[in-house]
């Protein structure tokens, strides 16, 4: 608990046996009740680490259902036991846990109702082993996402967000995407409800066992970014009905 509100570490896992572990020990339980580890059909041993940590919620999916599919299990199964603060922690050790205190502080103290840790904010993006071409693309997207959406934020594409229980409720996230652009598509759901986002800085861990999506697979998330960033703006200026906003 933080001031009386129920924390939730959710995490989206795949092929996350080798990191597990170490992720997991870092999570402060003086202030986080419950972890939900939701897999997506992973080829490896990955619930049966997440059984033998003694993780309380551990879901398996018996068909790859994507990242943003992953999300919606984790969320809905938070919102179901009663989250207060949910915060999503990828099991791959790219995000340190020991953020959370702070993530949860912001959240718990009634600052701000979401939070981002921005990898961005600061010069440890490069120094941390974000590939040249993910940072310059990074930093493209957010410059444009930023223009359209009449936003600040340092970064659009980070996988280490927390959420007020509120928040969460008030999001249809349902008929958001099952792959990479749900992230995406929450912001912009965020925005349109009118929640404010907060960023803290985040280091930056790329390393062999860390998830990462391939240069094909970043193109077409990059074409998704603009896509949504357009139909946020269309949408707000009453030109187009985007239901991912309007349901």
């Amino acid at each position: 608990m933080f001031n009386g509100k129920k924390v939730i570490v959710v995490m989206p896992a795949y092929r996350a046996a080798l990191t597990l572990e170490r992720t997991y020990r870092e999570i402060p339980f003086d202030i986080v009740d419950d972890v939900i580890l939701v897999d997506d059909a992973s080829p490896d041993n990955t619930v049966e680490v997440a059984t033998a940590l003694g993780i309380r919620h551990v879901i398996r999916h018996d068909k790859n259902k994507g990242y943003g599919g992953n999300q919606k299990t984790c969320y809905r199964k938070a919102l179901e036991l009663g989250g207060d603060i949910v915060v999503m922690l990828h099991p791959d050790y790219q995000y340190t846990p020991m953020l959370l205190t702070a993530i949860i502080s912001i959240i718990g103290n009634d600052l701000y109702p979401v939070v981002f840790a921005s990898r961005i904010l600061g010069k440890g993006a490069l120094k941390g082993g974000m590939p040249m071409y993910k940072y310059v693309a990074n930093r493209f997207l957010t410059f444009f996402q930023n223009l359209v959406m009449n936003q600040k934020l340092s970064e659009y594409h980070t996988g280490y967000r927390a959420f007020s229980g509120e928040v969460l409720r008030s999001l249809d996230f349902t008929h958001n995407s099952d792959d990479f652009i749900f992230d995406n598509e929450m912001i912009a759901q965020v925005f349109y409800k009118g929640f404010e986002i907060a960023e803290v800085t985040c280091p930056t861990k790329y390393f062999e066992e860390a998830s990462s999506i391939n240069f094909r697979r970043s193109s077409i998330y990059g074409l998704g970014v603009l896509k949504v960033s357009i139909l946020y703006r269309l949408t707000k200026w009453g030109l187009f009905r985007w239901n991912v906003l309007t349901k």
